[in-house]
């Protein structure tokens, strides 16, 4: 059981579909939680059309795609928000290959690209519901910040050290 993780276009068609997959996962949760329903298909394109991952695009810019046996299984990203400041986004990890170790090596390889980017600082922000991701940055050596952001769905916010 092997992973690999590398750079991929933002836009290539694996990424996209990855994007897709975490996008819908994210969205439904949260409309199952608070209304009771799935995101409305409608919606669903338009959030995903309106977010096509150009910012994390070199120069500024990275997506990282895990591969699990060779099958794309997970992505993380990473856009610079400032000459020494990385914000990681996009976590994620198909629910069939989560417990075998794809999120810690996804976001390593992220803030390697992040200092490679020069940043000495990863900041990211996640919602309230998705106790797996907070738990995963808590490990990972994140701490809770004050807010960077003012995103609308944002509820915690992260901080860590590069350098």
């Amino acid at each position: 059981m092997t992973w690999t993780v590398a750079p991929e276009p933002y836009d290539s068609p694996v990424a996209a579909a990855l994007w897709r997959a975490y996008y819908t996962e994210v969205s439904d949760r949260w409309y199952l939680l608070h209304e009771g329903r799935r995101t409305d298909p409608a919606e669903l394109e338009r959030e995903i059309a309106a977010d096509t991952g150009a910012s994390l695009a070199p120069p500024c810019g990275v997506l990282m795609v895990a591969r699990y046996e060779g099958k794309p299984a997970g992505t993380a990203g990473v856009r610079l928000t400032d000459q020494d400041t990385a914000e990681l986004k996009r976590v994620f990890v198909h629910r069939e290959w989560r417990g075998k170790g794809g999120a810690p090596l996804l976001v390593s390889a992220a803030e390697d690209a992040a200092r490679a980017l020069g940043a000495r600082r990863m900041v990211l922000d996640t919602r309230h519901d998705l106790v797996e991701a907070r738990a995963l940055y808590a490990r990972l050596g994140y701490a809770e910040t004050d807010p960077h952001n003012d995103q609308p769905y944002a509820e915690h916010w992260f901080g860590k050290q590069l350098s």
